[in-house]
């Protein structure tokens, strides 16, 4: 097992989807406390929230080892900036590219409004480290998954807050064929057949078939994004990334 930061506690922003649950197993190798925050903003896939209950029930199951480092679930209820911050993942319209070049499922300033509610919480749990599965190097292109933007918010909250707060995002230069290795090796086939099994990332919040690499409707950016780069890992023989 990788060293642990001793007396450290992280935050985990766990939406139940794929990334966030390498995330997850990622903070639980490092961690001595880790606690998970979830957000309800309205989104069409509210079935993530129920996803999330079911992984960290089957990861409480499947590994012992981490446990007695799992710490409180948190839900926050962030409905109202949903309904502001409108588009094809909170309302009801096709998804499809907007004449600013971004997908329609772009969410303003989601990240962003993630991460005061995340450090709020965190200062009041005596945690700091904020863990996001923030990637840019196969997404969607949200401006808010960008380290750089990402750095901007930990010099924010931390002058805003008085704090020490440390933003992780250990997808951020992966690719996804990337981010299946680093699950296996985080927990070998066992963490991999729990996200396929478990998870949830599509955005239509379809949960019906169950592909090879787990339930969605395929056709999604997300979905998409997720079956090329479980192709791509396959193709690779199915290896695992040290953590």
């Amino acid at each position: 097992m990788t060293a642990s930061f001793e007396g450290a506690g992280a935050l985990v922003l766990f939406s139940g989807g794929q990334d966030s649950t390498v995330c997850l197993a990622w903070a639980l190798e490092r961690y001595d406390r880790v606690e998970t925050v979830g957000f309800d903003y309205g989104q069409r896939h509210a079935v993530e929230l129920e996803a999330r209950q079911a992984v960290r029930a089957r990861m409480l199951e499947a590994f012992p080892g981490w446990a007695p480092r799992l710490g409180p679930d948190h839900v926050l209820d962030l409905k109202g900036f949903g309904a502001v911050a409108e588009s094809a993942l909170t309302t009801d319209q096709a998804i499809k590219m907007t004449a600013r070049g971004l997908p329609s499922t772009f969410v303003p300033g989601r990240n962003l409004a993630f991460f005061v509610y995340a450090a709020a919480l965190a200062d009041r749990r005596g945690l700091q480290a904020l863990v996001g599965g923030m990637c840019e190097t196969d997404y969607s292109g949200y401006p808010d998954c960008r380290r750089d933007t990402l750095d901007a918010m930990q010099q924010a909250l931390n002058l805003g807050m008085e704090q020490d707060f440390s933003i992780q995002t250990p997808l951020m230069r992966l690719t996804k064929a990337d981010t299946w290795a680093l699950a296996k090796g985080l927990g070998g086939e066992t963490l991999v057949d729990l996200i396929v099994g478990e998870t949830h990332t599509c955005y239509l919040g379809e949960r019906g078939e169950r592909r090879a690499w787990g339930h969605g409707c395929g056709t999604c950016p997300a979905c998409e994004l997720r079956a090329r780069g479980w192709e791509a890992w396959v193709a690779q023989g199915r290896p695992a990334l040290t953590p």
